[in-house]
């Protein structure tokens, strides 16, 4: 499975990943994402990576869960945030209406595009109606493999041929966004804020 292959990319390049994304915020997609979210409400950090966002909303006086389906990355993240990381994949994720807003960064990215109409289904049964929903991945169309990790990217026509087959999101709004890793110049990213129905 790509899944596979994937996690073990970064349980043999965590600590570089880590060094190379945690300084890296996402100033754009908080101004967007956090005043949807209830004052003090309660956030899912899903795929947290290095936990640079969870930081960020913690510090903002959000309530903050984080998961990773890396346990080499959740170990890193747990230690950075000074709390518990869970280890978990989407469709593990046991919560019932019980967030306030959901934060997906270059996580959902790294599933099948067949796979993600049940994977949002299943992350958006964990927020409460009319939540706000924040997801990215790389821009385009298509799927691909690079350096062991698999990704699927979206565009607008893409997403939205993806969100017709998941009822329980609409689609808020959509922007591009350029890569800010120095390395990364004229890669785009596709964000999409949804909501909860």
């Amino acid at each position: 499975m790509a899944n596979d292959r994937t996690l073990t990319y970064y349980a043999q390049n965590a600590e570089a990943f880590f060094a190379a994304t945690v300084d890296k915020p996402m100033e754009e997609a908080y101004r967007r994402f956090l005043p949807l979210v209830r004052s003090g409400g309660a956030i899912l950090d899903a795929g947290c990576g290095s936990g640079r966002d969870s930081r960020r909303f913690l510090e903002a006086g959000f309530e903050v869960t984080a998961f990773d389906a890396s346990a080499e990355m959740a170990r890193l993240a747990e230690a950075y945030l000074g709390r518990k990381v869970h280890t978990m994949h989407f469709m593990e994720v046991p919560w019932q209406a019980a967030f306030d807003g959901l934060w997906a960064s270059a996580s959902l990215l790294h599933l099948p595009f067949e796979e993600l109409p049940p994977a949002l289904e299943r992350l958006a049964a964990a927020l409460r109606p009319g939540a706000p929903f924040y997801a990215s991945f790389k821009y385009g169309n298509g799927s691909w493999e690079k350096e062991g990790r698999f990704f699927t990217a979206l565009n607008e026509a893409r997403a939205r041929a993806l969100l017709q087959e998941v009822d329980a999101l609409t689609l808020e709004s959509e922007w591009n966004s350029p890569d800010n890793r120095p390395d990364r110049g004229g890669e785009l990213w596709y964000n999409m804020l949804l909501r909860r129905r």
